[in-house]
């Protein structure tokens, strides 16, 4: 399989993006049709990047061209406003139009499922097949959230930390750190400390595009009416210790969207794709060989 080894700038709707194409050696507009193309969206805006969906989804370059990017505001891309979730899905849009494919197989998770469901929902003729994980229909996670953080058994959380971060009222970078250093030992089935320290080490912290994300974007969220609407084959997976999105939200995804598809992972935290990689590459693997519009 041939992969593009370093990331590009690409300008979509006025703002440069970081891009990443994985399995193709000629990226952009006019490349050939080749393989399908499949754009993977991170999560966590202003916390996420590229890096999540490029380890997760590489596995799948020898059926697919992968495309992988930080998200207006987040990572190393450009950060002109607005951050909603229309913006968002247009940039998708974009890329979709930049690397030449009429239609794609839309995945995201966490956050980056938001962005996949409202894309799917606005550009319906351009989707094949949406994946999502480990994400929600509308703001009632935060509450579950909230007292799943506050019940955790394997660390006592700072409420005030907690609750900057998910209402999106964090004071600079410096602060979005501290308060991410805080709740991040929630996410993993598995608890390493080492792993957060990582993770807590490698994070590009955007601390304006986090804030309009769970500040203005998450209070009026509720696409739930809307997901009847979505007419592709429709994977949903999470894990079934999420403590953020819990398994209630992917089960209330999976009953609105027509036939959706729902899978647990048993041994999951927020991260089932990481967690348990290899079974997670094989169930989208056999989702997505019956799609009927990519065995043709």
């Amino acid at each position: 399989m041939t992969v593009t080894s370093e990331p590009t700038m690409v300008e979509i709707n006025g703002n440069r993006l970081n891009v990443l194409v994985l399995g193709d050696d000629a990226p952009g507009r006019g490349a050939a049709p080749g393989k399908p193309v499949m754009i993977v969206h991170h999560g966590a805006p202003g916390l996420g990047s590229m890096a999540e969906p490029r380890a997760s989804f590489a596995a799948f370059t020898d059926e697919y061209r992968v495309l992988v990017f930080d998200a207006r505001g987040s990572g190393a891309s450009e950060g002109n406003g607005p951050f909603s979730h229309e913006q968002w899905a247009a940039d998708v849009d974009g890329l979709r139009e930049w690397i030449g494919a009429e239609r794609i197989v839309m995945a995201g998770g966490s956050y980056g499922g938001f962005v996949s469901m409202e894309y799917a929902i606005r550009y319906p003729d351009r989707v094949t097949a949406l994946v999502l994980r480990d994400t929600a229909a509308d703001n009632a996670n935060q509450e579950l959230a909230l007292r799943n953080a506050l019940a955790s058994a394997r660390v006592e959380i700072d409420r005030v930390k907690l609750d900057r971060i998910m209402s999106g009222t964090v004071r600079d970078d410096d602060d979005l750190r501290d308060c991410w250093a805080e709740i991040l030992p929630l996410y993993d089935h598995d608890l390493d400390w080492d792993k957060v320290r990582q993770r807590v080490e490698s994070t590009p912290y955007r601390y304006a595009t986090h804030n309009f994300a769970f500040a203005v974007n998450q209070p009026n969220y509720d696409i739930k009416s809307l997901l009847p609407g979505i007419s592709c084959p429709t994977l949903v997976t999470v894990g079934r210790h999420d403590w953020i999105t819990p398994v209630e939200c992917s089960e209330t995804i999976a009953g609105l969207i027509p036939d959706a598809k729902l899978v647990v992972f048993e041994h999951s935290g927020h991260s089932p794709q990481l967690e348990e990689a290899e079974r997670f590459q094989q169930v989208v693997r056999e989702f997505l060989a019956g799609v009927p519009a990519l065995r043709a």
